[in-house]
């Protein structure tokens, strides 16, 4: 008889300390099998150094982290990297403008920006499924400087995605869209949560904006100052009050035909 499942991820008691700062502060996090989580918080709260130390660019000064089981630090962190994919406008400027959409999709094989590994038919056909995904089948050979940044999203998502990651990361991926493109984008991102989860990996997003985080966002971890303000299901940990307190201002959430809005100010 088969035990339960791990979590797919488990922060425990986590500092991260450089110098006298103080980066992260006891932060308590557990992803499990079938949950999708938004992290939000103000400039400077600690998101970025959270990614990076999920990512493993980040050793924690205490406490632990743990993938699958897997505890860092414990085993071979570049192949733990391999299990979480992340999908961040950071790897844009890496990619050469003339790099076709199926090469840049067929890097995430790799962990490799600017592929320069042989690659197999086998590989180029995975990549043009995930192309086919992400609903972007017919551009496969264009180029990387001729994508449209919502066209560039999909197509870093369609790389995370082959490694076949356990968990994918999104790390502000609407930045820089207009608002049309950001809402389609945003429909895309829905079905993909909603696919089954033998193949799906479990997302995280990583966002300013409430209004970002659709329906399928199960639960929701908001930090201020490198610690945890509420953490857990979405209806408990996103209200008015933990929003006010993670962004220090007072903030007022509503409920508009299934999607969140903030506005500042309680009137």
């Amino acid at each position: 008889m088969l035990g339960p499942m791990p979590p797919i991820l488990e922060l425990r008691n986590l500092h991260v300390r450089r110098g006298r700062a103080a980066i992260l502060r006891g932060i308590d996090w557990r992803v499990e099998p079938g949950q999708h989580w938004a992290i939000l918080g103000a400039n400077g709260s600690g998101k970025t150094s959270l990614l990076k130390a999920l990512t493993g660019y980040l050793s924690p000064t205490t406490g632990a982290i743990s993938l699958l089981g897997r505890e860092y630090g414990s085993c071979d962190w570049r192949d733990l990297r391999l299990e979480i994919g992340v999908v961040t406008s950071a790897f844009a400027a890496s990619i050469p403008p003339a790099e076709p959409a199926l090469e840049t999709v067929v890097s995430g094989k790799f962990a490799q920006l600017d592929l320069w590994h042989r690659t197999t038919p086998a590989d180029q056909a995975a990549a043009r499924r995930l192309l086919q995904v992400v609903e972007l089948g017919a551009l496969a050979d264009r180029e990387w400087g001729y994508l449209s940044q919502g066209e560039r999203q999909r197509v870093l998502i369609a790389r995370a995605l082959m490694a076949r990651p356990k968990l994918l990361i999104l790390d502000e991926p609407c930045a820089g869209l207009d608002p049309v493109a950001r809402e389609h984008f945003l429909g895309f991102i829905e079905q993909l949560a909603r696919r089954p989860r033998r193949t799906s990996p479990a997302l995280v997003l990583v966002t300013h904006h409430v209004e970002e985080i659709t329906p399928a966002f199960t639960h929701a971890l908001l930090i201020r100052d490198g610690t945890v303000v509420a953490a857990g299901e979405r209806r408990r940990a996103l209200t008015s009050a933990t929003l006010s307190a993670a962004f220090g201002a007072a903030l007022r959430l509503t409920r508009r035909a299934g999607r969140l809005q903030l506005t500042v100010g309680t009137s």
